[in-house]
């Protein structure tokens, strides 16, 4: 049997690897700060392969529906940790308007640019930060803490610069920037889950607008590059996990979050490498 097109046993087994990911996501969201976009997009976009979207776009797509199931499991994961007292609410203040900057500026090139572009950056990004966590010490650092003056809003409107492009919540870039410069991981974490609020409402505005000229590309219930159906399908489950990613969180060590983190980011990595090769 088929369903517009597609074996309802493939339909099936994508159905069971979207509640999966869902699961994983919201656990990830709450224990490393981040959206969880770093799993959503590669199973997004083969959910897209799947269902025949054009691969000028399917990239696209599968950022933009990933930044728009970051929205809730960001909001419950930022909670969740500023109720433990872990987030630096000013830094975050200050990092605020320029992160949106970023993520309005990376929303509007991301008309422009190629699935490659995106993939290579997803690729590269992860892969440096792995690197980072996975074999660093804690003697790397830039400085005993975060520069004051130009240095915060421009490093705040890089974050949401890449941020946008990877489909991500900022925990990625937050985590880096904040552990370089001295700040405890549970610390960088729970701070890094108040960006990715900053980044999923206007990220996924902002590829919303983007696609809007594509619309003739996009599968059926889509809004731009936001897929409807895909973001509703990851949105409850995902809700669910975050509690748990949250008490994990600040159960864990330092190193065995440090290198959960780097084990979580190469995978990724590697995945996208793959696409780009074959």
């Amino acid at each position: 049997m088929t369903l517009a097109g597609t074996p309802i046993s493939e339909l099936i087994w994508l159905a069971v690897a979207l509640v999966t990911t869902g699961l994983i996501t919201g656990v990830l969201a709450g224990l490393l700060g981040v959206g969880g976009g770093a799993v959503m997009v590669p199973v997004l976009y083969e959910l897209f392969r799947i269902l025949d979207v054009p691969e000028a776009v399917r990239m696209h797509l599968a950022v933009g529906t990933s930044l728009a199931v970051i929205i809730p499991t960001s909001i419950r994961s930022f909670r969740g940790h500023l109720k433990k007292g872990a987030v630096d609410v000013e830094l975050l203040k200050q990092w605020a308007v320029p992160v949106v900057v970023g993520v309005v500026a990376g929303s509007v090139v991301t008309a422009f640019v190629s699935s490659a572009f995106l993939k290579a950056v997803f690729a590269v990004v992860a892969t440096l930060n792995a690197i980072k966590l996975g074999f660093g010490r804690d003697s790397w650092r830039l400085g005993p803490d975060l520069p004051q003056g130009a240095f915060r809003p421009a490093s705040g409107g890089l974050i949401g610069l890449f941020s946008a492009w990877m489909g991500i919540g900022g925990g990625v870039f937050g985590n880096a920037v904040m552990t370089l410069y001295g700040r405890p991981i549970h610390q960088a974490v729970a701070t890094s889950s108040g960006l990715g609020v900053l980044i999923s409402i206007p990220g996924m505005l902002g590829y919303i607008g983007a696609g809007w000229t594509r619309m003739d590309m996009l599968p059926p219930l889509s809004l731009g590059f936001v897929s409807l159906i895909g973001a509703l399908l990851l949105f409850p489950t995902s809700l669910l996990t975050v509690p748990i990613g949250v008490k994990l969180a600040h159960n864990l060590s330092k190193r065995r979050l440090e290198v959960a983190f780097a084990v979580f980011l190469a995978l990724v990595a590697a995945r996208f490498i793959a696409s780009l090769i074959w």
